[in-house]
């Protein structure tokens, strides 16, 4: 946010934040920001592990460096490749239980890169003016609207498969495969009249911002079912 004040400013949707808004020194918020980061891989290198904390190392670096700095104001696939920033928290919080990488972390690394882009082209089809006026690529305003509705489609359709992988290698029971076919096959029906524009012309931009919206509780859902099959597991509510 440090990096991006002015950009924010810019932008209806962020002008509030407290940087922008002016109700935050930028020197404090940039120093704040690196002590918080550097002592957040310090303290889980020292309590946890050192390979818990290079992962979370990289993802910070990631997300300020390669993602804020790079990235957002270069290519409209700032979202796709940036994606993995946000989709290493599963994978640092397996490592740092289990102090090694497995193909369940990797799995569910994968699904949160591939929610990413649904997630928030499906925001930047509402707010694509706020990105066009900072001058930031974002899909929508580089290759229009079609053309990331559709993309939205394609990711949605290839999210539903993999979601249900853990499933599939035996990572997880049937609570969390029944629970991820469900929820995918709700997250493609949201997406289905964003990426073939089945909405009535007064429905605006209504179709995106219930995709938007479910798209967050699909992530946060999915998530919650991966825990309540495992308190099954235990239980020996199933095998």
């Amino acid at each position: 946010m440090w990096w991006e004040a002015d950009l924010d400013a810019g932008m209806k949707r962020t002008a509030r934040r407290p940087l922008p808004a002016g109700r935050m020194d930028p020197t404090s918020a940039r120093d704040f920001g690196v002590a918080l980061s550097v002592g957040s891989v310090l303290t889980m290198g020292v309590a946890v592990g050192w390979l818990a904390a290079a992962l979370l190392a990289v993802s910070i670096v990631y997300y300020a460096v390669v993602y804020t700095i790079w990235l957002k104001p270069r290519t409209p696939q700032n979202i796709v490749i940036g994606g993995g920033a946000g989709a290493f928290p599963p994978l640092i919080g397996w490592v740092a239980a289990t102090g090694e990488i497995a193909a369940m972390p990797l799995l569910l690394f994968a699904i949160i890169f591939m929610w990413t882009p649904p997630h928030f082209w499906a925001l930047a089809l509402f707010v694509q003016s706020d990105y066009a006026k900072v001058g930031i690529p974002m899909l929508p305003v580089v290759a229009g609207e079609a053309a990331t509705r559709r993309q939205i489609l394609v990711y949605a359709v290839l999210l539903a498969p993999l979601a249900a992988a853990p499933w599939a290698i035996g990572g997880t029971g049937a609570v969390y495969g029944l629970a991820a076919i469900a929820l995918s096959a709700a997250f493609v029906g949201f997406a289905l009249p964003v990426g073939l524009r089945t909405s009535a012309p007064g429905d605006a931009m209504r179709p995106e911002k219930r995709l938007f919206g479910f798209s967050i509780l699909y992530l946060f859902a999915l998530f919650a079912a991966l825990v309540a099959d495992r308190l099954a597991t235990v239980q020996g509510w199933q095998g």
